[in-house]
């Protein structure tokens, strides 16, 4: 097959003035992408800004002869989410992939949540994904292509001490791209998501002897592919980390049936319930209840 490009494409990039959004830019321009470098500039909490990030990367591309416009917008409002949309339109004329990567964090342990810690964190991952994606949607619909991929993330998928916000957004996000590739198939838009393993400023004081193997550089040939004319899956979760892919799964057993359950059958049946033989990974909601009521029967 003839190598991955996107001459023609346009790439809309949240978070790229750092770490895995500035990889993704850079890589996306390499292969020919026009790319809108978004970045609002704030501290790893979300406070501040600062235009120097953003136009930093599209500098940077623009130097090595690639095209890119920095947008400074917030993601986590309606208003910044069509005006980052607008930025492409504007320079490019079209929309093709949104790559949605913009995070911040405000790390706590449960008991000590607050809503200045909950709010910002909610309204950039999650919010922010929506804010984005919705007026780029509306275009990738009417000219019958487009490419979404969000960012999600271990602590998300398998739960992390301390992140109860962080992990409640970003297991929102599987379920938003889940049922964005439902209703972007049959136009031949899709949405798949990545749980990335990278060192950044978000992560870096995590990570800790994990750190030197996990180049953010080896998440973005999964962003590339995802993005690309030559991808053809959609509503994938995917486990990308220091140059491993695995594919993530939403599975459950057949479980137990009685058709007139009760409390203590839960508890008397619980091996069966909990058994990880023979799983069946549904490809959306009505499949998982008609594969389950068929085997009931």
């Amino acid at each position: 097959m003839t190598d991955i490009g996107f001459d023609g494409h346009v790439a809309i990039v949240t978070g790229a003035g750092h770490g895995l959004g500035r990889q993704h830019a850079l890589a996306l321009a390499s292969r020919g992408a026009r790319v809108v470098v978004n970045d609002l500039g704030g501290a790893v909490d979300g406070s501040g800004s600062d235009t120097g990030p953003a136009q930093q990367v599209a500098d940077e591309i623009n130097d090595q002869g690639g095209e890119a416009v920095a947008n400074t917008d917030s993601v986590s409002s309606q208003q910044g989410g069509e005006a980052i949309v607008q930025s492409a339109l504007d320079a490019f004329g079209r929309v093709d992939i949104v790559i949605n990567n913009a995070g911040i964090l405000r790390d706590k342990a449960f008991h000590n949540l607050t809503p200045e810690l909950l709010d910002p964190v909610l309204q950039v991952h999650l919010y922010g994904a929506f804010w984005v994606t919705l007026p780029a949607w509306k275009l990738m619909r009417e000219q019958g292509y487009g490419r979404v991929v969000n960012t999600s993330s271990a602590a998300g998928l398998f739960g992390n001490f301390g992140q109860t916000n962080y992990g409640a957004a970003k297991m929102g996000l599987v379920g938003f791209t889940r049922a964005l590739a439902q209703e972007g198939r049959k136009r031949n838009v899709l949405a798949n998501v990545i749980a990335p393993g990278a060192r950044t400023r978000m992560t870096e004081d995590l990570l800790g002897s994990m750190a030197d193997s996990l180049d953010p550089e080896k998440v973005s040939p999964v962003v590339v592919y995802l993005s690309s004319d030559q991808c053809d899956v959609t509503g994938q979760i995917l486990s990308v980390a220091g140059g491993r892919v695995s594919r993530v799964v939403v599975a459950e057993p057949l479980g137990y049936y009685s058709a007139d359950l009760t409390p203590e059958q839960v508890r008397d049946n619980w091996d069966t319930i909990a058994s990880l033989d023979d799983l069946i990974v549904p490809d959306n909601a009505t499949e998982e209840m008609a594969q389950l009521l068929n085997a009931a029967r």
